[in-house]
């Protein structure tokens, strides 16, 4: 019986995997173009940033299909200094070929802008889709999560700590499967990093306390993921970042009482003492998760989408 129901799971991941894996294919195929900004046309905006904005463009004449080009200003990168983050995307995205992590087609520079020409994935912000829901049945929301740990595992398989994970970074392609996005605060790991980044309410206990950290801390904020998707809210939370820190270290984790007693069972993914409690452990060595995307399968992709 246990070993019928692993190969369900098996199966089901299996079939929802063939959609990204085909458009992955396709993607694969412009990876060896060589691009012109002369031969693309710029539809509109989607998406703005402190030193640069993203277009929506397509080449003229050709195939007609839509591309995101992330346009950086030179000046802005610098006066910020944000150099480095810069750098670490583009490398991050050059190595990560995967379904669920957005391609990065080609890459310019003139004497004023920097540019990054990528896959576009027309169904948003996974962000959006939650606020306005205001949180995720248990179903959609192991959907969702089997799709990251899949993209975790392979960033983390070729050393790399993505250090970003929140629904804000997460967009959706045209058949509602998930794309990781923005790497700034990707790297390349060697040894255990220091530096203080990310979005506060997914810090990791070690990264507040500059106790140095490697690929545990995504698995913290995928715990921190997988309570606002059900809750609607990070646990978290505070006004106050140094509240929200605080909250963190003390990791007292409060269920909100509209989560069914489904989801609340030590036998699925966010278990009150099961799951959650790995992924949300204070010391980064007993985070590591010990499951794999086959455990998140039964989720229900809710927006299953034809753009």
């Amino acid at each position: 019986m246990a070993s019928t129901k692993v190969a369900l799971r098996r199966g089901l991941l299996e079939s929802e995997l063939r959609e990204p894996a085909m458009e992955a294919k396709e993607c694969a195929r412009d990876e060896s173009r060589t691009f012109s900004l002369d031969a693309l046309e710029t539809a509109a905006t989607i998406g703005t940033g402190t030193f640069g904005r993203v277009l929506l463009v397509r080449e003229r004449g050709g195939e007609q299909r839509w591309l995101a080009l992330k346009k950086m200003s030179i000046a802005d990168v610098r006066k910020l200094r944000q150099e480095q983050h810069v750098r670490n995307e583009k490398e991050a995205l050059m190595e990560a070929r995967h379904p669920f992590i957005v391609t990065l087609f080609w890459t310019h520079h003139d004497t004023r802008f920097l540019y990054m020409l990528m896959e576009y994935a027309p169904g948003g912000e996974l962000f959006s889709y939650l606020r306005n829901l205001g949180h995720f049945c248990d179903s959609y929301s192991r959907f969702y999560a089997a799709e990251v740990v899949c993209a975790l595992e392979f960033l983390h398989s070729h050393c790399i700590v993505y250090r970003d994970l929140k629904p804000e970074n997460i967009l959706l392609d045209s058949h509602g499967h998930i794309k990781l996005t923005d790497f700034g605060f990707s790297k390349k790991l060697r040894e255990k990093t220091y530096t203080l980044c990310g979005t506060p309410e997914y810090l990791a206990p070690e990264v507040i306390q500059s106790q140095g950290h490697d690929t545990a801390v995504d698995w913290w904020a995928l715990g921190i993921l997988a309570f606002e998707m059900l809750s609607g809210h990070p646990p978290f939370f505070d006004d106050n970042p140094f509240g929200t820190y605080q909250k963190i270290l003390a990791c007292r984790i409060d269920f909100p009482k509209h989560i069914d007693i489904y989801a609340r069972c030590a036998r699925v993914i966010f278990a009150r003492f099961g799951t959650m409690r790995v992924l949300l452990h204070k010391s980064g060595e007993w985070r590591c998760p010990k499951f794999c995307a086959n455990d998140f399968s039964l989720g229900t992709n809710p927006l299953r989408m034809d753009l």
